[in-house]
């Protein structure tokens, strides 16, 4: 029967993964993955299953190395002027993949269409007033107020052609959230080590090494020639792919087999302590839940219970079971890896059902309340969230699981249309973007797009806008200890835990792991 099962799913991997196993050779790459990147629009959302994939295609004025620490990209250097401006100086003779070079009037294009609405990038430059051209490979950043870190901001910020976008009618963003179909959707013209040859949504996306990329002399480089991204979302059927060698590289094995993965010698097993991690978040907006059996009164206003929530799930239990030991539970917020995060805060409430069920009699619900939790239908977060509602059930909080698939769920985050959502974050080591886009007001130049519950803190607000204009780098960082404070004190997340990160390959691939879940292509070797 066993063997029969393993031929059956090795069937249906060859199928699916069709042409793209016949063209593996020495120089060619199959990385199996439970998501869809979704979009090529390099700014029409802000998921890390989009970013794994487009980053490979559309560069940043600025990388990261292999430690992660921020280095040169598309700029050469930069510097800042004065406390409201930042000169960026391009790195000369940069080709599109269809030939056009880059300029400054690139930059701008691609900065101000990063910022603009429906992008879901424009978090990150709230503070950007104009970007400037001084020559054709120079440009400023005027700032509307003093940002000492202000690089660190555009990671992700994709530079796009300016002329191309124009010629198909891609000026502005993607509105992923209204499904809108455009050119930039399954074509894409980057500058990056890589060109999209195709892509088809929930399929694959092909991509070809680009021979005339800038830093084709790179020693680090790998020797990659192509590369596929293959979605598959059971998690057998991925691990079956890589045993059988139809794939070369799984982005996400399943927890349950890592350990033996890691005894299998034609196979190694890179782990890493992830930066980001898992929260639910609850509706604090709406006066009535949307998604719950009590009327003309939201639950999740009262803090109380929202720390009910907290203390009846045994985090320490999920991650021994469910992630079979594969994470760190956690109070904070913020990863201690994150600039100005502190470790203490790292420390979670106890868990304790009484305790819980004592909050919810003060806070007016003796008998507790239904409520419906939204997930999406990948099986390791599934499995969590299965664990936190049964145990969420024990002090009354009946909730109901629905699971979508991720063109479904992932707009609710920015939208804020769910009662009660488990979701993850993956920050960058500057801790301002994150809470602008977490924990600030839903508001203009992007503030709140990923505040889950619309959570509003006058207070909180007017800190984070004065950790983004702090010149003072210790000052900063005493700031962002403050803010994480006031978010614990407030509870507008149930923080849960931090995975380990792990890939699983052939014996033969060789790769850089960073801790925000994005393998850099330009870098492997197989």
């Amino acid at each position: 029967m066993e063997r029969n099962v393993k031929r059956w799913l090795l069937a249906i991997v060859g199928l699916w993964i069709g042409c793209a196993a016949g063209l593996a050779s020495a120089a060619s790459l199959r990385v199996a993955s439970g998501f869809d990147p979704q979009t090529m629009d390099p700014h029409a959302l802000a998921l890390l299953y989009h970013s794994r994939v487009v980053t490979q295609v559309y560069e940043s004025l600025v990388g990261r190395d292999e430690q992660f620490k921020l280095e040169p990209a598309l700029a050469l250097s930069w510097q800042a002027l004065n406390d409201r401006t930042w000169r960026f100086r391009l790195r000369p003779g940069v080709l599109f993949h269809d030939g056009g070079t880059m300029s400054a009037d690139d930059v701008i294009f691609s900065v101000d269409r990063a910022r603009q609405p429906p992008s879901q990038r424009a978090f990150q430059l709230g503070a950007v007033a104009e970007v400037r051209k001084v020559d054709a490979l120079t440009v400023d950043f005027a700032l509307s107020s003093p940002d000492a870190v202000f690089p660190e901001k555009l990671p992700f910020i994709g530079i796009m052609s300016k002329a191309w976008a124009s010629q198909h009618g891609v000026e502005r963003a993607q509105d992923f959230n209204g499904k809108q179909e455009t050119f930039a959707v399954r074509n894409a013209n980057g500058t990056g080590p890589f060109r999209l040859e195709r892509y088809e949504p929930d399929v694959r996306v092909v991509l070809k090494a680009n021979e005339r990329w800038w830093g084709r002399g790179d020693k680090r480089n790998g020797n990659l020639d192509e590369v596929s991204f293959l979605p598959i979302r059971q998690e057998a059927t991925r691990l079956a792919a890589l045993s059988s060698g139809e794939v070369d590289l799984v982005l996400d094995p399943p927890f349950q087999d890592v350990a033996r993965l890691k005894t299998d010698a034609g196979l190694s097993v890179l782990q890493v302590a992830d930066l980001g991690q898992q929260y639910l978040a609850f509706d604090q907006a709406r006066e009535q839940l949307l998604d719950a059996d009590v009327k003309g009164r939201n639950p999740f206003k009262d803090r109380r219970v929202r720390q009910a929530v907290y203390q009846a799930i045994n985090v320490d239990l999920i991650v021994s079971k469910v992630l079979r030991g594969q994470g760190t539970p956690t109070g904070a917020f913020l990863s201690p890896q994150v600039d100005g995060s502190l470790a203490e805060l790292d420390r979670r409430l106890p868990y304790d059902p009484v305790a819980a069920k004592k909050l919810l009699a003060q806070a007016g619900y003796p008998d507790g309340f239904a409520v419906t939790l939204d997930c999406v239908n990948i099986a390791w977060r599934e499995n969590v969230c299965q664990a936190a509602t049964a145990m969420l059930a024990q002090v009354g909080i009946r909730t109901t699981l629905r699971s979508s698939a991720t063109n479904q769920f992932f707009p609710k985050l920015s939208q804020a249309t769910g009662s009660f959502v488990e979701f993850g974050w993956t920050p960058t080591t500057d801790a301002w973007a994150t809470l602008n886009a977490l924990f600030h007001s839903f508001g203009k130049g992007g503030a709140g797009t990923f505040n889950v519950g619309r959570y509003a803190n006058p207070a909180l607000d007017t800190l984070i806008d004065s950790i983004r204009v702090e010149p003072d780098l210790m000052r900063r960082r005493a700031m962002v200890g403050v803010a994480l404070r006031l978010i614990g004190e407030d509870l507008p997340y149930v923080p849960l835990y931090r995975r380990t990160l792990s890939w699983a390959m052939q014996k033969k691939v060789k790769a850089v792991q960073w801790p925000d879940d994005v393998l850099a292509l330009r870098w492997v070797r197989n």
